[in-house]
């Protein structure tokens, strides 16, 4: 039986982990950690028994302790819970489904306590994947992806260690707003950006599906995972999301994974790999699909992704401001103080003007991200 520790099990990603594992019913739940959302968390408990709570906000874990006192389980806060849940001594497979930048530290400290990686959390690769990478290398630590186009690629490597990758065909859906133009994005509002035609995520994650940026994100995850270059790496939008994403080889060969759009099936896969096993749900018909079709992602409505590529080629903590200012941004937008199109612009503005460092290490990084929010705060 295998042990596994959740870290942000309360979204969307946390719950659809946990639904997998009362489906196979042969994995252990050792500890959880959310932000604040006590009730859910507290279900997760009763119903999973881990030895081992995080909740982020100290006064919310005030809450939990006393609303779990019939129950042995430690209830923790704050960033040293969220590491103790990340190194707990029983787990063998920690899944990093937090949100944001939050993610880094407790992902390195899994690491270096020998813990292989489920990874849902990007934005630890975005900005510090010239440290995750060397790092999980050392310490022979998995890093095994949870997002379903780098679950799909990884999925196309398995058996062609050997073999060159010319490039990385990722897809992407177009989100709710594909083939419009920017005059349309102007009148766009908080409730037509979540309506995500395909895929059922958190608010934040599917923000950034609308305008591409979730994209960017990945192209930059990609990179790390698979030891690629950014110009190595094409986005196509791909509508069905069917075609989760792709590997063209030297030889001009393409193997690609393709599924029903159910995160479960990567998130089963990253907890047992090598193995696959029996999951419930739709299976792929193409009878009834009928036909994939694949566009060009237009870069002049959708900056956000040409942003991305602009950051990736500078390196250093460019990733980081990109990151920051689309978390700041978003977050901005979700409580109505921005217009749509002005998350994008925020992106730009930051990458213009918030300081450059060529090799950051994680402290350049932490501060970076509390700079450009800082640059925000003091413009909109």
């Amino acid at each position: 039986m295998r042990n596994i520790a959740i870290l942000g099990s309360t979204g969307s990603i946390g719950k659809q982990t946990l639904e997998v594992v009362e489906e196979q019913g042969d994995i252990n739940v050792v500890a959880l950690s959310c932000r604040g959302n006590i009730d859910i968390i507290e279900e997760q408990i009763r119903k999973f028994r881990p030895k081992l709570v995080c909740v982020f906000d100290s006064k919310k874990a005030k809450e939990l302790e006393v609303a779990i006192k019939d129950l042995d389980v430690k209830v923790r806060s704050g960033m040293e819970g969220l590491i103790e849940v990340a190194t707990i001594k029983e787990a063998d497979i920690v899944v990093s489904a937090v949100v944001g930048m939050l993610g880094i530290r407790p992902t390195i400290a899994a690491i270096k306590a020998k813990k292989d990686i489920a990874l849902a959390n990007k934005e630890t690769l975005v900005t510090a994947g010239h440290i995750i990478m060397p790092l999980a290398r050392e310490n022979g630590v998995k890093i095994l992806p949870v997002d379903s186009e780098h679950s799909a690629i990884f999925q196309s490597l398995n058996g062609e260690n050997f073999n060159k990758i010319s490039k990385i065909l990722l897809t992407a859906s177009g989100g709710p707003f594909r083939g419009k133009t920017l005059e349309d994005l102007k009148k766009v509002r908080i409730e037509d950006a979540l309506n995500h035609p395909n895929w059922s995520m958190g608010k934040k994650i599917t923000i950034d599906s609308s305008t591409l940026v979730n994209k960017g994100l990945e192209v930059m995850e990609a990179k790390w995972l698979f030891g690629v270059d950014a110009k190595q790496i094409q986005v196509l939008v791909h509508p069905q999301s069917v075609v989760h994403s792709a590997v063209e080889y030297e030889d001009g060969a393409v193997i690609a994974q393709l599924g029903t759009p159910d995160m479960r099936l990567p998130i089963q896969y990253a907890l047992y790999y090598p193995l696959r096993r029996n999951l419930s749900g739709k299976r792929l018909d193409l009878f009834e699909l009928g036909q994939l079709t694949f566009e060009k992602p237009d870069l002049d409505t959708f900056k956000g992704l040409a942003l991305a590529y602009d950051a990736i080629e500078k390196g250093g903590n460019m990733p980081t401001i990109f990151n920051a200012a689309n978390e700041k941004a978003v977050a901005m937008f979700l409580n109505n103080k921005i217009k749509y199109l002005d998350i994008v612009e925020i992106i730009q503005s930051s990458m213009e003007n918030v300081k450059f460092i060529d090799t950051p290490k994680l402290e350049d990084i932490l501060m970076t991200e509390k700079e450009t929010y800082s640059y925000i705060e003091e413009r909109w």
